[in-house]
């Protein structure tokens, strides 16, 4: 066993991934961040997640090539859906089929290499677009299926899928990781920033960013080209 206590974090490069990792290296972990290209088009966050795992002293950051891109079926990943600027009922085209799924299975697969104790990812049930795989239900679903297909859950050394902003608003969450020293001016969340990473202003998520810094009190570093 592991004497070090480790952990993988899902590293987006946005907003709520961020704050995860930041609660993890507060909670003592030595921290891997995790980064998955999926074929997203907002690729500026690949670069954002890059300067996040440096900032905050992750032991190790990893980007891996999956291209869901090949399937499409989401706004984030078929360039011939648009991303919707007004708010949508039901689940969203930005939801990406299974992602949630694919990015925790492989979390899982290198926390075990690691002998970590926990898997972090910074999902929100609060201020969300909707998406299926950021429910509570889900992540206890995962959690469950990890202990049973993983060496070492049968061993009796299960590690913990850990969600700290699961019941956070977004202004919490934000007041939580400005508690914590992260310079949210390093992160993108838009769904279609352009080439130098400067946010629509427009899609959901810059929606539920921007009225997340005008709840917190904390100042927007935000480059946005349309403020709402």
């Amino acid at each position: 066993m592991n004497a070090t206590r480790r952990a993988v974090v899902l590293v987006s490069g946005g907003l709520d991934s961020t704050t995860a990792l930041a609660v993890a290296r507060r909670d003592g972990l030595e921290c891997y961040a995790l980064t998955v290209d999926y074929g997203q088009r907002h690729a500026a966050e690949l670069a954002a997640a890059q300067r996040v795992a440096a900032a905050l002293g992750a032991a190790e950051h990893r980007c891996l090539r999956l291209d869901l891109a090949q399937f499409g079926g989401s706004a984030l990943t078929d360039q011939s859906i648009d991303v919707p600027t007004v708010r949508e009922t039901g689940i969203p085209v930005t939801y990406v089929p299974a992602r949630n799924t694919v990015l925790l299975s492989l979390a899982l697969a290198w926390a075990e290499v690691l002998g970590a104790e926990a898997v972090y990812i910074g999902v929100n049930a609060v201020d969300y677009s909707g998406y299926p795989d950021c429910r509570p239900e889900f992540i206890e679903a995962f959690g469950r299926m990890a202990r049973l297909a993983t060496k070492a859950g049968v061993e009796g050394q299960p590690f913990e899928v850990r969600t700290p902003l699961i019941a956070l608003s977004k202004a919490d969450i934000i007041r939580l990781g400005a508690a914590l020293g992260v310079d949210y001016g390093m992160t993108v969340s838009c769904y279609q920033p352009d080439e130098g990473g400067r946010a629509c202003g427009v899609c959901d998520a810059c929606h539920f960013r921007a009225e997340g810094f005008r709840q917190s009190g904390v100042a927007d570093p935000t480059r946005y080209a349309v403020r709402g």
